[in-house]
């Protein structure tokens, strides 16, 4: 079945969460769930694909369960009343540890991965277009939710919204040693880019329409670092671009480079020896005056996954980190269209990004 570009994510949503799915469920549709099971009162949590805002139909309950060994039960909610269970007697997630979570529909069954492992599968029992919500559950706290559209053919959607929900508590600032800065490389191909544009906002729990450009969209992508990748069409107002990941426990530094041929327009440089997120701009191999200083405090941290979102103004740049407005960063190459790849690298595990 065709259909449009995919819908931008919920960054950072508080738990409990119920979200609308745009469009409801499509064959080729996959939801990535990237989130931390944290240590609660609750030995479990779950994710419902629903209709409406209410539990009397659920098309299906996917609930990890700690107790007991740990185990999975899979079902399906028909006005109200529960079917049989489906039991998966092993426990992928683990308590404290972050984890991805990836929801496939096809025609036949949800295909479920967890880190990019298939775990399960489980047959519709109900039309699964009906299905136009997803609700979050339990002992576990998120950093996005996404979507994309697996094979998808490129049609022009009209609109698309983005979601920015209130950011996640983390733990205190770290400390660490100074390491090399990252050497700078060519940009080439790589494996996912999605191309989205959304209008990036500090006001949380609102949304925004915006045109979108159609994805490309890849299931279950893999990340070396350093990452290179291309921005299709280079900067323009308007555009732009994701990057989500982990800080590693022991990370000392990691970046994110707009570049422009071997120039780097926008490098973004979290340095957590410093406790600074630095930004700068590398023209002929020279670096300019470095940006420090920030409206609140580092919002980083080691072994937390975070969200950035970088957004194409025609005077600036304007970041926010897990759906917060973090700063503004004016543009000192201003041949915007040239500025057409990106570079991450560092001390992170890297798990979405859209160009």
């Amino acid at each position: 079945m065709a259909f449009g570009g995919a819908q931008p994510p919920y960054l950072s949503p508080v738990i409990p969460f119920t979200g609308i799915i745009q469009g409801g469920l499509q064959d080729g549709l996959q939801i990535t769930i990237n989130g931390t099971v944290i240590y609660s009162n609750g030995d479990r949590f779950a994710v419902n694909f629903q209709t409406g805002h209410n539990d009397n139909d659920i098309a299906f309950h996917f609930n990890p369960r700690f107790g007991e060994g740990g185990y999975v039960v899979c079902n399906t909610k028909q006005k109200g009343s529960w079917g049989p269970e489906e039991r998966k007697m092993q426990m992928p997630f683990q308590r404290g540890c972050p984890f991805e979570l990836c929801f496939l529909v096809q025609s036949s069954e949800f295909k479920v991965m967890v880190n990019r492992n298939l775990f399960t599968q489980y047959a519709h029992r109900v039309p699964f277009h009906r299905v136009n919500t997803i609700c979050v559950t339990g002992a576990v706290q998120l950093s996005y939710i996404s979507f994309q559209n697996t094979g998808a053919a490129l049609i022009p959607p009209s609109s698309s919204t983005v979601q920015f929900s209130q950011a996640a508590c983390f733990p205190p600032k770290p400390k660490g040693r100074k390491p090399k800065p990252p050497r700078i490389s060519p940009a080439s191909s790589a494996p996912i880019t999605q191309t989205v544009i959304h209008t990036v906002r500090s006001t949380p729990g609102q949304m925004f329409p915006n045109p979108m450009i159609p994805p490309m969209a890849y299931p279950s992508p893999t990340y070396p670092i350093p990452f290179f990748t291309s921005i299709p069409g280079g900067l323009y107002p308007s555009k732009s671009i994701m990057v989500s990941g982990t800080v590693l426990p022991s990370a000392q530094r990691f970046y994110i480079n707009l570049c422009s041929g071997r120039d780097i327009a926008f490098h973004l440089n979290p340095r957590f020896d410093e406790n600074a997120v630095v930004r700068n701009t590398q023209i002929n191999s020279c670096w300019g005056s470095e940006e420090r200083s920030l409206p609140r405090q580092m919002p980083f941290f080691r072994g937390q996954s975070f969200s950035v979102w970088i957004m194409c103004e025609g005077s600036c740049l304007k970041l926010a980190v897990d759906g917060q407005h973090l700063c503004e960063y004016y543009h000192r190459l201003k041949n915007l269209p040239a500025i057409n790849s990106l570079e991450v690298g560092g001390d992170i595990q890297l798990t979405h990004v859209q160009t």
